[in-house]
Order: structure tokens, then C-alpha cells, then sequence
């Protein structure tokens, strides 16, 4: 079988494929289905200062293609983490990403500072979720802001930064030069899309926070777009997310100039999805005859 090893930010990874923060849990609900570490490196939920009980239900609504999520990020705080979740998480053998969320520039640093030297691999800034009141998507949108807070967290920590970037604006390429100018060492693209459902029957919207961010295989072209056009942009790895299901999906991504990809929604419906991939990337290059599958990297522009 083909050697899918990639090193994302310094973090070396078996194979390309994450889990997207927020849809595997910590890890150990999974173990019951399939073994962990055959996954690239696990994303926690989003992680915030104290404990957070996240939104008020109904907190998901089914969409065309696609789910609609206003979860929260309801956690129990990095303190609880770091003691007892993460060495758990660490026990399967594959580095771990902190997705760390805040309102203010200040909650992200000491985040980052409580994280520093903790055990984990990396970071991954969620300066980007569309179904939280404070802070959230705010700081996501605008580049001067959204650098401040990449400038001062990189400042203050020796791990590497992730950035996980909004698809909510007019000019993502802007965006994403504006974080790595400030530091990023890695992008995540992208975040869910802002949306809204009504429960006909009741009159009402069906999400308790209102709106929600849509994820799923109705954003995967939307995904695939900003890939495409922020790899050729810049010049740090890319981990690419939004509906990827299969592996042809995980390989329109890679083609588009990522680096690595994140499987989300798909495990609500086939929790094997991740392995799946990673299987289907390995006969894919074995199929083709390829050597070195980072050739394969933002080849549908390279040539």
C-alpha cells in the first residue's frame, strides 16, 4: 500500500485524514467501532476557558443534503480537559489538535497558554463558528481582527497554530493572507455556512440559537471553491473540510491544493466513513501507480 504520511505544521501524520472538531467527540466514543489510530490525528470539540453548556434545543435540523447544527460549543472547559480527557485522547497513539474557541483576544491567549506544554500536538483556532453569541464568527470575519488574534496567540505558545477559517465572507483569499501574514502555520477551510430552517408546523425556527451552520455534502463545492482559490494564495498547509463522504470527495480537495482533509457530518451516518477514506486514498494511489500521493496536492492547477 501506498505511504500516505504528511507532516501538517510540524505535526507528523500517518495518513492525511482528520476528524473535524466537533463531530467525533473526544475519540473513546468511537473506539467501540473501530481502531482510533488509524486515523491521521483526532480534533477535540471545541474548547473554551470555563465549562459551557452550549445553546438552548433543538440544537440540530436536517437539511437537503446536509445538517444544520447549533450545538454551542457546549464543553466542560479546558481544566477538565486537559486532567481528564486528554489523556485519553493521547492513549491512542495519534497526535491531537485543540480546537480552542473565545470571545476576546485575551480568552484566546489564555487558552493557549493553559494548553502549552499540556500534551497536545497543535492548536486549531475556531475563530470562525457561525451559533455562538460572543465572539464566534465576529472575530472570523474581519482580517485585521482575525490577525490580532492569531498575532497574539502565536506570541504566547510554542505549538502550532491552525486557523480555522469562515466561508461567510466576500473574500476569503484576503482573509486567509491576513492569518498567515500573522502567523498561522496551517489553515482549516472551511467552517460551516450560516443558515436558517423554519419548522413549518410550529411557525417557528427550528434551531433553539435560530440560526446554525450547515455542514454536509451540499457545502462540499462551496469548500472545494475556497481550497482552490486560497492554495494558490498562500503558502501553508491546508486542511480541507466540508461534506467529504468517499474518498473521490477527500481527492477533489487534495486536487484543489490540499494538504489534508477532516471528515465531519459523514460520521452521523457511517461511522467508518474516516477508514473508508483512508482505504480508498491508499488504492486510489496504488491503482494510478503513485509513488509520493503529495504530488497529488493542488494538482488540478499545478498542470
Amino acid at each position: 500500500m501506498t505511504d500516505l504520511a504528511v507532516s501538517i505544521a510540524g505535526i507528523s501524520m500517518s495518513n492525511p485524514v482528520l476528524v473535524a472538531s466537533g463531530t467525533f467527540g473526544y475519540g473513546a466514543e468511537y473506539c467501540p467501532v473501530f481502531d482510533v489510530s488509524r486515523l491521521g490525528a483526532l480534533v477535540t470539540k471545541g474548547l473554551t476557558l470555563r465549562p459551557c453548556a452550549g445553546n438552548p434545543g433543538r440544537r440540530l435540523w436536517e437539511t437537503p443534503a446536509g445538517l444544520l447544527n447549533a450545538i454551542g460549543l457546549q464543553n466542560p472547559g479546558v481544566d477538565v480537559f486537559i486532567s481528564d480527557i486528554l489523556p485519553v485522547m493521547r492513549s491512542y497513539g495519534v497526535p491531537v489538535v485543540a480546537n480552542i474557541a473565545g470571545g476576546t483576544s485575551e480568552e484566546y491567549v489564555a487558552l493557549a497558554e493553559r494548553l502549552d506544554g499540556s500534551g497536545v500536538d497543535g492548536l486549531e483556532l475556531n475563530i470562525s463558528c457561525p451559533n455562538v453569541r460572543a465572539g464566534g464568527m465576529a472575530l472570523g470575519t474581519d482580517p485585521c481582527l482575525a490577525a490580532s488574534v492569531v498575532a497574539a496567540v502565536v506570541r504566547s505558545t510554542s505549538l502550532p497554530v491552525i486557523v480555522k477559517l469562515t466561508p461567510n465572507v466576500t473574500d476569503i483569499v484576503g482573509l486567509a493572507r491576513a492569518v498567515v501574514d500573522a502567523g498561522a502555520a496551517a489553515l482549516s477551510l472551511i467552517n460551516t455556512l450560516l443558515g436558517l430552517a423554519i419548522d413549518v408546523e410550529t411557525g417557528r425556527p427550528a434551531l433553539g440559537n435560530i440560526t446554525g451552520g450547515l455542514s454536509g455534502p451540499a457545502i462540499r463545492p462551496v469548500a472545494v471553491r475556497a481550497v482552490w482559490q486560497v492554495a494558490q494564495a498562500v503558502n501553508v498547509p491546508i486542511i480541507g473540510m466540508g461534506g467529504i463522504c468517499t474518498g473521490r470527495d477527500a481527492l477533489e480537495f487534495i486536487l484543489a491544493g490540499a494538504s489534508a482533509v477532516a471528515v465531519g457530518s459523514a460520521f452521523f451516518h457511517d461511522p467508518l466513513a474516516a477508514v473508508k477514506i483512508i482505504e480508498e486514498l491508499e488504492r486510489y494511489c496504488d491503482r494510478k501507480g503513485i509513488a509520493d500521493w503529495r504530488a497529488l496536492i493542488g494538482a488540478a492547477w499545478k498542470h
